[in-house]
């Protein structure tokens, strides 16, 4: 005789409740494993530079991966003069500071009218300034020294300014006038009816409502301003017009490489982005929380 078999048990709410914890907690710890992992890999590199940067050129080469044997702080004083850090850095900010003041200034009023405004060619306008997103931008190195030579402002600050800002431009652009275009129109409205003109409803109402897309605008043209290196090889040859990327390139000698002063350098040059990030990073995380609740 065949024994009689179970039945299945109905599964209660409070059993489901507990099927349903138990799948968030499993996604929430696969998510945190993915991102820690993620964290680990981004973050190594700049763990690996600022290691090495207190090591000394036989210990670095002996042991590249371990911790110092001698912690060597001459590196920094070393990395400073051969790099002349103290210039180039001015040089970097003032170019770098420059060219982003413009290029986020004229960004944020041409996306005004292009998120506010009806008027003809505007898809064509907005089309023109976005596709300069897929010119690689050093293929333009050559006709830019002609260019600039021809202008009489070659060897300037003038000369890596307005490359920095045609090239910041377009993703500038097309940040903003993402973010505009999903403020209502009846702020507008309203501002127009208590006597507000176009460029005071720009200012003082549109203007601050971008701040958190203004501040990720700003930190992707610092970061391609500051990091960038053969439009200022080729634009600029006055070693007292120079920027931080040429001083780094100070380190590499016909035969041999300082790489322990060089890393020392390049963890000095790192200070300011981490800095300039921190101070930014509250409208950072503004903007992509808006952003998700806007999408």
């Amino acid at each position: 005789m065949m024994g009689n078999k179970a039945e299945p048990r109905e599964m209660t709410a409070v059993d489901r409740d507990a099927v349903a914890k138990t799948k968030r907690k499993l996604r929430r710890t696969l998510v945190y494993i993915i991102l820690i992992l993620f964290t680990i890999v981004n973050a190594y590199p700049i763990f690996w530079m600022i290691m090495n940067a207190f090591k000394t050129s036989q210990d670095f080469s002996l042991n590249p991966f371990g911790l110092p044997a001698q912690w060597v702080f001459e590196n920094f004083q070393d990395a400073w003069v051969t790099a002349n850090i103290g210039t180039f850095f001015f040089n970097s900010v003032l170019v770098g500071a420059a060219a982003v003041l413009i290029s986020i200034f004229s960004g944020a009023l041409a996306a005004y009218f292009l998120s506010r405004f009806e008027f003809r060619g505007k898809k064509f306008i907005y089309g023109f300034l976005v596709i300069g997103l897929l010119i690689p931008i050093h293929a333009t190195l050559v006709p830019m020294y002609i260019l600039m030579q021809n202008l009489g402002i070659l060897n300037t600050y003038w000369a890596l300014i307005f490359p920095y800002v045609a090239f910041n431009l377009p993703i500038t652009v097309f940040l903003l006038t993402s973010f505009m275009s999903s403020f209502p129109k009846e702020m507008e409205e309203s501002a127009i009816m208590d006597g507000c003109g176009v460029f005071r409803i720009f200012w003082s109402i549109i203007l601050p409502m971008t701040r958190p897309a203004i501040a990720t605008a700003v930190i992707i043209n610092f970061i391609n301003n500051w990091n960038e290196f053969a439009f200022a090889l080729v634009l600029i040859s006055d070693e007292a017009l120079q920027t931080l990327p040429l001083g780094l390139a100070n380190f590499a000698g016909a035969y041999t490489t300082n790489y322990p002063a060089q890393m020392a350098g390049l963890t000095l040059v790192l200070v300011p982005t981490i800095i300039f990030y921190l101070l930014m990073e509250k409208q950072i995380v503004e903007g992509m929380t808006q952003g998700a609740v806007k999408g």
